[in-house]
């Protein structure tokens, strides 16, 4: 059974997503603000994280990059405005997906679903991809960078093990999105450009590798 977190500050969204979720088989926990969110997902094992950005106390994009530093949890942010700024400062927080209200209830348990099963797919792949210092457990879900473990959100990890699984082959912004997004996908080409930033930022020893091919994307390149 996976948990999920509704962090929505409006009840009744709240009741109707918990509904719909525990319909499909989902445990079920609810936050008002970012503060109990963020408390719940220290004291729980938390799959999914619905977060809504305005929300008392502690908004979302703070709770989204607390529980970030502490948990690998898919998270999707939910909000009423469709902003472009916004979403990316969701994304560079390490948020997964961003999704504009009003939205159908059966069109985020389905989206969640699908991110889910991506997620498995790749955990259940048993590889060990190694690059120089750069070492992925695709069954553990694990990177490890020299001797540094590095803590990286589900989207960041199937993009890396994407790069490195075609070193020296540049893989399009177009391509990128379509493997790890899925091609229903939404966002634009900024989204990965979000994530390969971070990706950089967060390896300590082979963030030189992963090359910007100019208008075209990206190549982990090893020489």
């Amino acid at each position: 059974m996976q948990n999920i977190l509704i962090a929505e500050d409006e009840k009744r969204l709240r009741e109707i997503l918990g509904k719909y979720f525990m319909a499909q088989g989902f445990s079920v926990f609810e936050a008002s603000d970012g503060f109990e969110a963020l408390k719940i997902v220290e004291n729980h094992e938390i799959d999914v994280v619905l977060m809504d950005i305005m929300m008392p106390k502690m908004d979302g994009f703070e709770a989204t990059k607390q529980i970030r530093s502490i948990s690998d949890a898919l998270i999707i942010m939910l909000t009423a405005r469709d902003d472009d700024e916004d979403k990316i400062k969701g994304l560079e927080i390490g948020a997964d997906e961003y999704v504009t209200k009003p939205f159908s209830p059966k069109v985020i348990v389905a989206r969640v679903n699908a991110l889910l099963k991506r997620v498995a797919a790749g955990a259940e792949t048993n590889q060990i991809i190694k690059s120089g210092q750069l070492s992925i457990n695709r069954s553990k879900y694990t990177v490890t960078d020299g001797e540094d473990e590095v803590l990286l959100s589900p989207k960041e990890f199937e993009l890396l093990s994407l790069l490195v699984q075609n070193k020296n082959n540049v893989m399009t912004r177009a391509h990128i999105l379509d493997q790890i997004w899925g091609y229903d996908y939404y966002g634009d080409y900024r989204t990965v450009d979000t994530h390969i930033k971070k990706i950089r930022k967060k390896l300590t020893y082979s963030s030189d590798h992963i090359k910007t091919i100019v208008r075209v994307g990206y190549m982990y390149e090893v020489k």
